[in-house]
């Protein structure tokens, strides 16, 4: 059957589609935090953050279907449950975040940003980290590829403590350093006639791998940006929606940007994103782009997003996040003296990461041994990602109604599997 299924995938989606694991599962349903394959084997999600509240929460499915079965249009006409949901998001976030541009995903929502920057500041610069992941399309994958030698586009190194730009320092010096990363780029753009418009970053670098980021690197990079005239831009897809165990990422690391976008947990699996921003900026942005998306800011968008939002605040899911996790992360820290390969646990709330290295000593990543972890664990019914720049990070990040009896059956799982690999029982 799986045979069947690579065959024709290939033929009608092309060679080279990317799959998840050395045999690929194939998965016909969902509940909560449990995906089913066509046997009925179930395997624990501990990767997806697209269905946030769990898969197929029945809340959100009966928003989905009442919303479907009575309207849905366009924004191009009056909704008041379009407004609602936009006046309760914006509620979340700080106060004077308080307009929307909805999307229909987070590349939609970042290259609103983008432009949304480039024009309240006449510049076209803009700053990301080498090892940025922010969407697909022409203008936001420019990110991606910043080592391309677009002249529009200047990439830092990311700010970390295992691999840092100086070994011998403190973390004041090391906030310093790459403080001086970001000066370093803007000036840069003046120095090429480039008028600077911004940075865009994960607040908590979640495609980076979830490094410990040097303390106030953030916030003191956002003052630098905004004295050099451009505007700070958080990219909350990942980090946000209470995955943090605080509703935003910026949150955790404590300031507040000019323009934050979001993505895929916002409608559970529904294509729902935006882009938050001062009201001036929305405003000004809609004038000079006129911007228009036929499938956003839709009723159906709008019904969906309020039951996630719905589920988030009744079901208390940002302190499950915050308990879960820490409990998560202490129990894998317990682990980590019996797996040497396990060079650091680190992350917020229901995402953590898994630095694995051949050699602690010289702190050789060892992505095949992380790939052989994910892969293990598949096996067993546990599914986990791996990621980080240098694809050697264990990326542990399950729906948020994940729990501690979800937790401990994976810890078991995986201390199983380092005994069975490294002869090391924890």
């Amino acid at each position: 059957m799986t045979t069947e299924l690579l065959a024709r995938r290939e033929k009608l989606l092309g060679t080279g589609a990317p799959l998840f694991y050395k045999e690929a599962v194939n998965i016909v349903r969902g509940e909560g935090v449990w995906l089913f394959d066509p046997d009925g084997r179930r395997y624990l999600d501990m990767y997806n953050n697209v269905p946030c509240v769990g898969h197929c929460h029945p809340h959100v499915v009966e928003a989905m279907y009442r919303q479907a079965s009575t309207l849905n249009v366009h924004s191009r006409y009056l909704h008041e449950g379009v407004l609602d949901y936009a006046e309760r998001l914006t509620n979340h976030h700080a106060e004077e975040l308080a307009s929307i541009v909805f999307t229909c995903t987070g590349t939609e929502a970042n290259e609103v940003a983008m432009g949304m920057a480039r024009i309240a500041t006449g510049g076209r610069g803009i700053i990301c980290t080498d090892a940025a992941y922010h969407g697909n399309s022409a203008e936001v994958g420019k990110l991606k590829r910043a080592r391309d030698g677009d002249p529009e586009i200047r990439a830092i190194p990311y700010p970390q403590r295992y691999r840092p730009l100086r070994e011998v320092a403190s973390e004041s010096e090391l906030t310093d350093l790459y403080l001086s990363e970001v000066r370093r780029a803007i000036n840069s753009f003046a120095a090429n006639n480039i008028p600077f418009a911004g940075m865009l970053v994960c607040p908590i670098l979640a495609n980076e791998g979830l490094p410990n980021i040097p303390n106030g690197f953030m916030s003191q990079a956002a003052e630098i940006v905004r004295d050099a005239g451009g505007l700070f831009i958080t990219d909350e897809v990942q980090a946000g929606f209470c995955r943090t165990g605080r509703w935003w990422g910026y949150e955790v690391m404590d300031f507040v940007p000019d323009i934050v976008t979001m993505g895929k947990p916002m409608g559970n699996g529904l294509p729902l994103a935006g882009t938050v921003a001062r009201t001036e900026l929305v405003d000004t942005f809609r004038d000079q782009k006129r911007y228009f998306n036929t499938f956003a800011s839709s009723p159906l968008q709008a019904a969906v997003g309020m039951a996630v939002l719905d589920v988030i605040e009744t079901e208390n899911l940002r302190e499950n996040v915050a308990h879960v996790g820490e409990y998560l992360r202490a129990e894998l820290t317990k682990i980590q003296p019996h797996c040497p390969p396990m060079a650091e646990v680190r992350g917020h709330g229901l995402f953590i990461g898994l630095e694995w290295v051949s050699d602690s000593g010289t702190k050789t990543p060892d992505r095949e041994g992380a790939t052989l972890l994910v892969n293990r664990l598949k096996e067993k019914g546990f599914l986990i990602g791996s990621a980080g720049s240098l694809g050697n990070v264990l990326k542990i990040r399950p729906p948020l109604v994940f729990t501690r009896e979800h937790a401990n059956l994976f810890l078991t799982a995986f201390a199983e599997i380092v005994e069975e690999i490294y002869g090391t029982a924890p």
